[in-house]
C-alpha cells in the first residue's frame, strides 16, 4: 500500500500570478492593513485591494483581521459586506457577487489536496458567491463551490456542493433546510 510522501510533493505547477516582487509587497500590505485590526479604515484598503488588481464594487465594507491570499484573483460587487477575520484563501479566481454577506470568521477555502495520490498533489477550484449569498460565521465555502443567489450558509457549516438559490442550508457536509423567503 502506497503511503503519503510530502518529501516529494512538487507545487510547480501552480503560479498565483503577479511577480514575485507584486506578491512580497501584498504578503507586507496583507499583514499590517488587512490582517490586524490597527487600521480599521474601509476606504483604505478597498483603494489597496484596487491596486493590487482587485476588482471592487462601491460600498464594499472590508472589516478588521480580514486575510486574503491575492487580491488579483479576487472580484466583489456592489455593497457586499467581508467580516472580521474572514479568511480568503484564493489561490484560484474567488468572484463574490452584490449585496453578499462573509459572517466573522468565515473561510473560503479555493484549495486543498488530493489525498488519494502519495504526491499530495494540490487541487483548486473556483469559488462563486452569488448576488445575496450570506455566509455565517465560521462556516467555510471549499474548492469549486457556486453558492447560489442568495442562498444562506449557516453558522459552522460547510458547504461541500453547490447550494440552490434561495436555500438554507446547515451542518457539516452542509444540507439544505428549507427555502429563503426574503421580503
Amino acid at each position: 500500500m502506497q503511503q503519503t510522501n510530502l518529501a516529494i510533493y512538487n507545487n510547480h505547477p501552480y503560479h498565483p500570478g503577479g511577480t514575485a516582487i507584486k506578491r512580497l509587497l501584498w504578503y507586507y500590505v496583507n499583514a499590517i492593513f488587512f490582517k490586524t485590526a490597527l487600521f480599521p479604515i474601509n476606504g483604505l484598503k478597498t483603494a489597496l485591494l484596487k491596486v493590487f488588481g482587485a476588482g471592487i464594487g462601491k460600498g464594499v465594507v472590508i472589516k478588521p483581521s480580514v486575510n486574503i491570499k491575492y487580491p488579483w484573483l479576487l472580484r466583489i460587487g456592489n455593497h457586499s459586506w467581508v467580516g472580521e477575520g474572514v479568511w480568503i484563501d484564493n489561490l484560484v479566481m474567488v468572484n463574490i457577487g452584490n449585496h453578499v454577506c462573509l459572517s466573522q470568521g468565515a473561510i473560503l477555502q479555493t484549495g486543498s489536496h488530493n489525498y488519494k495520490k502519495h504526491t499530495f498533489d494540490l487541487i483548486t477550484g473556483s469559488i462563486v458567491l452569488e448576488d445575496g449569498a450570506w455566509i455565517g460565521c465560521g462556516a467555510i465555502v471549499n474548492q469549486g463551490i457556486t453558492i447560489g443567489s442568495h442562498a444562506v450558509l449557516t453558522s459552522g457549516s460547510v458547504a461541500t456542493k453547490n447550494l440552490e438559490p434561495y436555500t438554507i442550508y446547515q451542518g457539516n457536509p452542509a444540507v439544505k433546510v428549507r427555502g429563503r423567503e426574503v421580503s
